[in-house]
């Protein structure tokens, strides 16, 4: 199982396939990722503990566990925790390819535009 640290918490891929990708997002207190968009992948965020905090072409919104968040490919969105506690989200992408050089970042917290 691929873990992999970013500077907002982790994850960890749970399930990897032509078609598929299913990974568990941590993200810290206080932390967010970028705002971002894919050209090759759909994702639908679900949330399994804390509450989210998620952006959707500049329309923000809040999730509790149990529920789930569909982003298109294309669509620009970004996942914080508010939060004093970890966030757990399941994302499952759909998609022709899931490699992380399919992000294309507009606003990012460490530094890490295009």
């Amino acid at each position: 199982m691929e873990v992999v640290f970013k500077p907002w918490g982790g994850y960890q891929t749970l399930f990897d396939t032509k078609y598929t990708k299913v990974k568990e997002l941590q993200v810290e207190p206080k932390q967010r990722l970028s705002y971002q968009s894919h050209k090759h992948r759909a994702e639908v965020w679900v949330v399994t503990k804390g509450i989210a905090t998620v952006t959707i072409n500049g329309l923000t919104s809040k999730h509790k566990a149990g529920e789930s968040i569909t982003i298109p490919v294309g669509v620009k969105h970004r996942l914080e925790n508010e939060g004093d506690d970890v966030l757990y989200i399941i994302e499952v992408q759909t998609g022709t390819y899931f490699g992380e050089d399919d992000i294309i970042r507009y606003e990012d917290d460490y530094n890490r535009l295009n």
